[in-house]
């Protein structure tokens, strides 16, 4: 039927084809008259005085003359021809008969002598016309052809030679452990169907924007070694409805004649969300198209051999019908690294970088908590930027702590200049975080504090937990609250002034007082729920709420809120107060160097004093010890020594 149809539609550009090429040879042979004359004839009407003009051309290969000319009544278009055999004779003949007769004689050379001439003017114009043709009517079928292929799937199978493998994907052991058995069932099925195992006929991988989702499925199509197809969501849907749906049957139906093969989807939310729901209602092209894949990976056909993996972090927008057993029936859950997941991920994007010996990626995973692996492998590629552009050979901590804090606060702002009294203020609102980190046991440890300002924070404090932890004590969120209300704190005790400095602390702090109060159970309102941190999916977080109280309990968790935050903004002002030379000293500390770590603040805590640096040591994560005189000389002969063996290399 389809063929059918394919030649009623070429019927038109075959007739017009043909009406080209006869337009074409009217141009270039049409509208002139040719009058066939005998050569007796010819004779004749140059004795009676009739010719008027006479060309006389050569044919070598053939062996004859051609005469051409006009006689006298002819039109402008008319002439007549004539062809004699090629003798001496005829020439010597027409040259007396010129003599004292009133016409022009003209002779052109023998076409056959000069092929270039002959294709000018015989052939040239012909293939002209015919290429024009061609190329339109090539070019119409070729529209034809995109718009039959309007519904063809835009899957892609991938041909990499350098393959993704389980080696290039750190951090994630747990998360390769589940989709192994996928690896297996390619490999072996047979050791699968004996126990009457049936192996998950899609599995969806969950997790936030740059945990390597899309990583660890190539890997799992580098390991398995079958055909992979790959293909976006948002490849699905189109202006016209029906189109996604005709592109999953077509992506499938090729899956098939490759079976066993993987199709991987990439942000499946674009053609997975639930349906129906919105305030604008359904949208028919997204749901025609949700419908065909459904049917596809478990209707009334059998798709054997095909592994659908998905990726997205929009899991709660998925259409129930979508997550159900037999179809993504396996869900797995790819996190942001721990500590150790994140150290594995540093040497990942460290092996083509050259670091410096006191370069500790262990220190940095403790530095980086909350990092994705996209986060991690933009950190090391900004210190490699960093170190090029500082014409270094080698990337040391300096480079990698500058780049983290490029990552999460953005670019140093040194142009902007602030007053003497707005530093002071700077330097004593973070120092009062520092003091409160280090006195308190579970509040959140000071990695790095800054007076330098970066993005819109005139400073800041990079604070850590001091383990990670799946849940939380009432103490340790108490002790959070308290570490960041200390800036203000110690604004208010120092100048008896407060500034604007501290909104980002009271948005963190409010944030844990109210989950406490209405999510955790931790007040006097006792072990209840009252808010959901999930809203409606196309409401809004906010808008669509749930909300299980009533006007009154709203007041009292106001007031528990407000309790909370007095205790904790009590207890703040009580460690201050007694560690208040502590807090001058961290302070003008930081109005002299501008920047101290975690190392420099214990030191400085311990010792009432900065250490002595070398200008050269540049790893801050390596406990800072004061260096003696004698260590200083040791030091500076070995590396006299060193110098001394690479210029004899040299020589």
């Amino acid at each position: 039927m389809k063929k059918k149809n394919v030649k009623k539609g070429m019927l038109p550009y075959v007739v017009l084809l043909i009406v080209v090429l006869f337009v074409g040879y009217l141009v270039a042979f049409g509208g002139n008259k040719v009058n066939d004359l005998t050569y007796d004839k010819l004779l004749a009407e140059i004795k009676e005085g009739k010719v008027t003009e006479i060309v006389i051309t050569p044919h070598s290969s053939e062996g004859t003359y051609k005469i051409t000319g006009k006689l006298e009544g002819y039109e402008e278009k008319e002439t007549f021809s004539t062809t004699v055999p090629l003798t001496d004779s005829i020439i010597s003949q027409m040259v007396s008969l010129d003599e004292g007769l009133n016409y022009k004689m003209d002779t052109e050379s023998d076409p056959g002598s000069s092929p270039l001439l002959f294709i000018l003017v015989n052939i040239l114009p012909i293939v002209l016309v015919v290429g024009i043709a061609w190329w339109f009517v090539g070019k119409q079928m070729g529209s034809a052809g995109k718009s039959l292929e309007f519904g063809k799937s835009k899957a892609k199978l991938n041909t990499e030679k350098n393959k993704t493998t389980f080696k290039d994907v750190a951090g994630l052991k747990e998360e390769k452990e589940e989709v192994k058995e996928l690896i297996d069932f390619l490999k072996n099925p047979k050791r699968f169907q004996k126990l009457g195992a049936r192996i998950p006929k899609g599995v969806l991988l969950v997790g936030p924007p740059g945990t390597g989702k899309t990583l660890l499925a190539k890997a799992v199509a580098g390991e398995a070694n079958v055909p992979f197809y790959y293909i976006s969501g948002s490849d699905f849907v189109e202006l016209f409805v029906g189109v996604g749906a005709s592109r999953v049957r077509d992506m499938f139906k090729e899956a098939k004649h490759n079976a066993p093969c993987l199709i991987f989807i990439d942000e499946i939310d674009a053609v997975g969300r639930q349906r129906g729901t919105g305030l604008g209602g359904g949208h028919d092209e997204r749901e025609q198209t949700l419908n065909q894949l459904l049917t596809e990976m478990d209707g009334f056909g059998a798709n054997e051999g095909i592994i659908i993996i998905a990726a997205t972090n929009r899991a709660d927008v998925l259409d129930p019908a979508l997550l159900r057993p037999g179809r993504f029936d396996r869900q797995v859950i790819v996190n942001l690294p721990d500590i150790k997941g994140r150290e594995e991920i540093l040497e990942v994007h460290s092996k083509n970088k050259i670091l410096a010996p006191s370069v500790s990626l262990k220190n940095l995973a403790k530095r980086t908590p909350g990092f994705s692996g996209a986060d991690l492998e933009n950190l090391m590629n900004e210190a490699a930027l960093l170190a090029v552009r500082g014409n270094k050979e080698q990337i040391t901590m300096k480079e990698i702590d500058e780049a983290t804090d490029r990552v999460m606060m953005g670019p140093a702002k040194k142009s902007k200049k602030y007053t003497e009294s707005e530093r002071r203020l700077v330097a004593f609102h973070e120092a009062g975080h520092a003091v409160i980190g280090l006195k308190l046991s579970n509040a959140s440890e000071v990695q790095k504090v800054t007076i330098i300002p970066r993005g819109n924070a005139g400073g800041y404090n990079l604070m850590v937990p001091k383990e990670e932890k799946y849940t939380s004590t009432k103490t340790e969120l108490l002790e959070q609250i308290t570490g960041l209300l200390g800036g203000r704190v110690s604004e208010e005790l120092t100048f008896g002034e407060i500034s604007t400095g501290a909104h980002n602390d009271f948005e963190k702090a409010t944030k844990i007082a109210r989950a406490m109060v209405t999510e955790y159970g931790m007040s006097d309102l006792g072990p209840v729920q009252l808010e959901q941190q999930e809203g409606g999916v196309f409401l809004g977080r906010d808008y669509g709420k749930t909300r299980n109280f009533s006007n009154e309990v709203a007041h009292e968790i106001d007031l528990e809120m407000r309790k909370i935050i007095d205790e904790c903004y009590e207890k703040a002002k009580k460690i201050l107060r007694d560690n208040k030379d502590l807090v001058k000293l961290i302070a003008e500390t930081l109005l002299e160097y501008e920047t101290l770590t975690k190392e420099q603040i214990e030191y400085l805590v311990k010792n009432g004093k900065m250490p002595e640096e070398e200008s050269d040591i540049d790893d801050d994560d390596i406990e800072v010890k004061p260096i003696s005189k004698k260590e200083k000389t040791k030091k500076q002969d070995i590396k006299d020594e060193e110098d001394n063996e690479e210029d004899e290399d040299l020589e």
